[in-house]
């Protein structure tokens, strides 16, 4: 397996869950794609700083089921719930049709256990101009607290502390076995937009192994 595989996409079906669950009818999977990816371009433009882990679709012909993931729900819901109507408008226009949909809001609690939000947190640092040894370190420090966690890794790539030349660098603790198909490996990714350039973020989150053939997670 090469190392740039996806750790989540090579354990679909096995210990993790699509992200995406629909059936379309013949000859109509390319618009159901390409209105799944504009839902999702749309939250992820609207709530930069909602923490979103991961969102959810189901639909129908005729409806939507999309459960949103996120360290800040209220930023989300807005007051009164007017940021869920807000967001719906908004999809309903990117997909260009007015299906029913039902959009949930769930609350990461342990966001020191989720990959996704922890690359956000570090592309937030980083774009405040903190020095990125010392977020690597507080970061994986906060992770490696929690004894859910049993190894983590982060890397970052671009031109760190404004140097002229990109490059990587990578912080380890733990144990991190990829190629272990049964081992739940948490992943997120994202880029801080700094004054220097963009900094690539990779998050890698290490939770132990499943034994359970039943047991998916999303």
């Amino acid at each position: 397996m090469s190392k740039k595989v996806n750790p989540i996409s090579y354990r679909l079906g096995i210990n993790k869950n699509w992200l995406s669950r629909w059936m379309p009818p013949k000859g109509e999977f390319g618009k159901y794609l390409k209105e799944d990816q504009a839902i999702r371009e749309v939250i992820k433009e609207r709530l930069v700083r909602a923490g979103v882990a991961n969102v959810q679709i189901e639909r129908t012909p005729d409806s939507y089921k999309i459960t949103i993931k996120a360290a800040r729900p209220g930023i989300i819901i807005g007051r009164g719930g007017k940021g869920i109507e807000d967001l719906i408008k908004d999809i309903q226009k990117a997909i260009k049709s007015k299906p029913q949909i039902n959009l949930n809001v769930e609350e990461v609690r342990r966001t020191e256990v989720s990959a996704p939000v922890m690359a956000k947190n570090i592309a937030w640092d980083l774009e405040r101009r903190m020095r990125y040894r010392r977020v690597l370190k507080r970061h994986l420090d906060i992770a490696m607290q929690n004894r859910e966690i049993q190894g983590a890794k982060i890397m970052l790539a671009g031109r760190l502390n404004g140097a002229e030349i990109a490059r990587k660098e990578h912080l380890m603790k733990g144990k991190l076995p990829l190629t272990t198909i049964r081992a739940n490996i948490d992943y997120g990714e994202t880029t801080a937009a700094t004054t220097y350039g963009s900094i690539g973020i990779k998050v890698w989150l290490y939770k132990g192994q499943i034994f359970d053939d039943k047991e998916k997670i999303v």
